[in-house]
């Protein structure tokens, strides 16, 4: 887990290859071609790009008419605009008329770490989870960001991609079987699970390793589906394990914890901690504001070190 590759980077190549691939793919930028990687598209297709400025509601307005019509579109912009601003259209046009577009949403958590508070994007999921008809998902790593783009075009009906900006450790090979709504068990154990997603999976792998070394013996799984969710793991991990720590890059409200949440609730209720926001998050360096916020792997190990005490008590 030590190459380092940039999730907007492997994100760009993909749509390149698919478009390769697959005709039917066009791509719409909301004036972030050169940050999301979606521009290199143009190069080689700048018949099948299109730019429209900073107007996200057109931006997805004109891909719910594009996949009216056969295409299948991916637009483009931070995660934090693509509902917060284009939202009319993704609710009232492709989500329920259940239309084939799919939705990029880069720079997502706190990825844009120097832009701040109004370019951080830590309630995306728990917005866009609540929307029928759509599949959420957030990739992990390199790999599993090509996956999940071609997963997406092949699915019928509305996509959100959860992209970060940073670059992220290798987790998977090249062989990896993505599946949509299939989460992947990384790491075996038997006191409690670690069930996160998107690129801070890395982290609650760190955080296993950490708590291995303390005679913890923590399960990671990479939920890299937050809709639908797998719940045939969560229950797994629920009945296996006896306790379960929510891992994201994201409130700790409405997003993979409350999906979790719900799950549990409903079948197999078990001490439960969330390791997420709570608030807004300033500006600054990226590493440092995951340490400050206890989104790192020593936050992870210390709510996992909570839930065990809960399990115990």
């Amino acid at each position: 887990m030590n190459r380092q590759i940039e999730i907007r980077q492997a994100y760009g190549d993909a749509l390149i290859k698919l478009g390769e691939q697959n005709p039917r793919v066009v791509v719409i930028d909301a004036d972030v071609g050169s940050s999301a990687k979606s521009g290199g598209f143009d190069a080689k297709f700048p018949e099948r790009h299109y730019n429209v400025g900073i107007s996200e509601v057109d931006m997805n307005a004109m891909a719910a008419g594009m996949a009216s019509c056969g295409l299948i579109p991916f637009t483009n912009t931070f995660s934090v605009f693509m509902l917060l601003r284009g939202g009319d259209p993704v609710n009232s046009l492709i989500c329920y008329d259940r239309l084939n577009v799919k939705l990029a949403g880069t720079f997502c958590g706190l990825s844009d770490s120097f832009d701040g508070a109004s370019h951080h994007s830590t309630s995306d999921l728990a917005l866009l989870r609540a929307l029928p008809n759509l599949t959420v998902l957030c990739p992990c790593d390199a790999v599993e960001t090509e996956k999940a783009v071609f997963a997406a075009a092949a699915l019928e009906g509305p996509v959100y991609l959860r992209l970060s900006r940073a670059a992220a450790p290798a987790i998977f090979e090249r062989e990896y079987p993505f599946r949509i709504g299939k989460s992947v068990r990384l790491r075996q154990g038997s006191q409690l699970s670690i069930i996160a997603t998107g690129t801070i999976v890395h982290q609650a792998l760190a955080a296993a390793e950490l708590l291995e070394a303390e005679g913890i013996s923590a399960r990671v799984v990479d939920m890299h589906t937050v809709k639908p969710l797998d719940a045939e793991e969560v229950l797994s991990c629920a009945c296996e394990t006896g306790a379960i720590v929510t891992v994201e890059e994201h409130s700790i409200y409405g997003g993979l914890g409350g999906a979790v949440a719900e799950v549990l609730a409903a079948d197999t209720p078990i001490p439960m901690e969330f390791v997420g926001l709570t608030q807004y998050a300033e500006s600054g360096d990226y590493p440092a504001l995951l340490a400050k916020y206890g989104l790192d792997a020593g936050g992870i190990a210390a709510k996992a070190r909570a839930v065990l005490a809960h399990k115990s008590g």
